[in-house]
């Protein structure tokens, strides 16, 4: 098994309820699970190969709940990879070279034997932790816009955050609201004004790591 870390940052979308039912071992909202992901990695590598600016993207979308399976995904990688970076992220985000069970991408490759075509394409991230605020742009694939959640009495921002001490994705997320639109293979429909979180991004072959 090749040694691999990836250190910084991610916000995902999902179709769910603000807080997403599945961190609480409940059903998704609407009965099944519509999901994007977007990466931007400040430093990592793959055995001797340097992934640190690159980015990256996932589409999920599964027929019930992620654990039952029979779900389509596709990964996007940062077009600017080298051909050794490219191979080397394509490894990291399908689960390969980790040991069972211990990220989410494992989680999610398995749950998913319907894998559409690994993109290369350009990849617009930007995240703001602090304000809840966030976008990811992924050209003729999808498009996400994040906000923070908002008071419905007073208009006031409203900060809550969630923490998974043996979480496989993180170990505390600020939570908000997102819609994502998309325009490729994996339609969504139902990504409006539902659950976003933005977390920081501190993985390896054996899981989420503690220490950043």
């Amino acid at each position: 098994m090749t040694p691999w870390e990836l250190h910084g940052i991610e916000l995902a979308n999902c179709n769910c309820d603000t807080g997403c039912p599945c961190q609480f071992m409940s059903l998704p909202t609407k009965g099944h699970c519509e999901a994007v992901i977007g990466y931007e990695i400040e430093r990592g590598h793959f055995g001797e190969v340097d992934l640190a600016g690159l980015k990256a993207a996932h589409v999920y979308k599964w027929p019930g709940a992620v654990h039952e399976g029979n779900g389509t995904m596709q990964t996007i990688i940062d077009e600017s990879a080298t051909p050794e970076q490219r191979a080397a992220l394509e490894k990291i985000l399908t689960g390969q070279d980790t040991k069972e069970m211990a990220t989410v991408w494992w989680v999610y490759n398995a749950m998913s034997p319907n894998k559409k075509e690994t993109l290369f394409k350009p990849i617009h991230v930007m995240i703001d932790a602090e304000a809840r605020t966030g976008q990811i742009k992924v050209p003729d694939v999808f498009e996400t816009t994040a906000g923070p959640l908002v008071n419905p009495v007073t208009g006031a921002e409203h900060r809550a955050r969630m923490n998974l001490p043996h979480g496989f994705e993180y170990r505390v997320a600020e939570i908000g609201k997102a819609t994502t639109t998309t325009s490729g293979e994996i339609a969504l429909t139902e990504n409006t004004d539902s659950h976003m979180h933005i977390a920081e991004l501190h993985m390896s072959n054996d899981g989420v790591l503690d220490a950043a």
